[in-house]
């Protein structure tokens, strides 16, 4: 797989659960046209999955085939994406100690994240190193492979200026260039709400997930909660509120949206027959990602393989970069004299 004279892009996902429907929308379609353009590494990260399940890894390694075998299924070609396992290519690590010798605390303790999650958490203790230090790891993931551009959302953008700062340390310190400044790839988010109206999201129970079987997802979007305003038939909605409406702007033919819309705000059209015609569209826009699902879930050996193959292309990419960085350090130790 060679894409000569084209920029990388490196993006990851946590092996912490089943991925949901916000996750096919608002990652996975980005990374299969981006796959087009772009020599991508795509990884599972489960290192930084410890940052906050270090006490039940069970749910990391089940979740990595699961995720993997989403990824396939909506697209993602290892024949032109490298995908791997964050924690098969050890130079991750060892880029991540070599920063961490030059990374101030203070620049870490003040990414904006890191308090909010600490605040959030009531139940896990987050009061460790490995949560505090996951941006420098992710520099390390980046710089590794000398990414030029970083598909985030405006969320990530603070972790990608403290990318920035600590590659510009690094060339001022050792005076070399060997390492690139990442740029934030903002990626507009497609408005994925739970079935209770709020972010979908794992934590709140309120999910969609891309392995439920078509009777599973049919229940849950019967159950949707719509526009909280519209208490009876006859009531006008306001489609700007309501889960369903985002949807249908994700599946649903433009003219028929407009439609929706309007009868929406008339009255025209109800809930029920509103929740009914977007399954009809959804399946449709899901009934071969699902047919893919079911086949590679026969064969999970397809996954282990492609991974295998996807970690030593990697690793080869991590290990010339290492290379580098520990000669520009002068740390290249006896074996390189």
């Amino acid at each position: 797989m060679t894409k000569p004279h084209k920029e990388v892009v490196v993006s990851g996902m946590r092996p912490t659960g089943k991925l949901h429907l916000g996750h096919f929308f608002g990652v996975l379609k980005n990374w299969r046209e981006l796959q087009k353009n772009y020599i991508c590494y795509f990884f599972v990260a489960d290192w930084h999955s410890l940052t906050t399940e270090y006490a039940q890894t069970e749910v990391i390694q089940k979740s990595i085939t699961d995720i993997v075998i989403d990824w396939l299924a909506a697209g993602i070609n290892p024949d032109q994406a490298v995908l791997f396992v964050q924690s098969q290519v050890p130079e991750h690590a060892e880029l991540h100690l070599l920063l961490s010798m030059i990374t101030p605390l203070s620049w870490l303790e003040r990414v904006p994240s890191y308090k909010e999650l600490k605040q959030e958490n009531k139940i896990k203790d987050l009061s460790t190193y490995g949560f505090l230090g996951y941006p420098l790891l992710q520099t390390s993931d980046v710089a590794i492979y000398k990414a030029k551009h970083i598909p985030v959302g405006q969320d990530q953008v603070a972790h990608i200026e403290l990318a920035r700062e600590i590659i510009r340390r690094f060339a001022h310190l050792y005076s070399t260039n060997i390492l690139l400044e990442p740029r934030a790839l903002l990626t507009q988010g497609a408005k994925i709400l739970g079935t209770d109206g709020r972010k979908m999201s794992k934590s709140y129970d309120n999910c969609v997930y891309l392995s439920d079987s078509v009777e599973t997802a049919h229940k849950k979007f019967m159950a949707y909660i719509t526009d909280p305003q519209r208490m009876r038939r006859q009531d006008p909605g306001n489609p700007d509120v309501c889960p369903i409406y985002g949807f249908h702007q994700l599946v649903t033919p433009l003219g028929q949206v407009e439609e929706i819309n309007k009868g929406c705000r008339s009255a025209a059209i109800g809930c029920v027959d509103c929740k009914k015609n977007l399954l009809t569209h959804l399946n449709a826009s899901l009934e071969e990602f699902r047919d893919k699902r079911k086949a590679l879930e026969k064969n999970p050996k397809v996954v282990y393989d492609i991974l295998k193959e996807g970690s030593l292309k990697a690793s080869k990419v991590a290990a010339a970069t290492l290379r580098e960085v520990r000669s520009a350090m002068g740390m290249e130790g006896y074996a390189s004299k």
